[in-house]
């Protein structure tokens, strides 16, 4: 069965940084796309980056672009989600997700695999 584990989340002050891992394991992890989602209590998942399958394009949302960066690893089945200057709203629970087909606006419901999810929480 396929296992995606989601690590380095935690407590930051506005302006930190956060590094996000996200290790794959059961599945040919180069013939996917990588996505990262989150979600904040009380709201809809939302997308936040994906990388193709040999991570030479990725895609950020707008609420994201220029602070967070999104990699894989593909020799070690990680893909990372790097997070610069935090924002007390970036304040969610980061899943990291793989699925087949590349979208500009990924969706949750077009991704088959799912990690458990790290928490982020961001102070003010």
């Amino acid at each position: 069965q396929v296992q995606l584990v989601e690590s380095g989340g935690g407590l930051v002050q506005a302006g930190g940084s956060l590094r996000l891992s996200c290790a794959a394991s059961r599945l040919t992890f180069s013939s996917y796309i990588m996505t990262w989602f989150r979600q904040a209590p009380g709201k809809e998942r939302e997308f936040v980056a994906a990388v193709t399958w040999s991570g030479g394009t990725t895609v950020t949302a707008d609420s994201v672009k220029g602070r967070f960066t999104i990699s894989r690893d593909n020799d070690k089945n990680t893909v990372y989600l790097q997070m610069n200057s935090l924002k007390p709203e970036d304040t969610a629970v980061y899943y990291c997700a793989a699925g087949n087909r590349w979208t500009m606006r990924p969706k949750p419901g077009e991704y088959a695999y799912w990690g458990q999810g790290t928490q982020v929480t961001v102070s003010s």
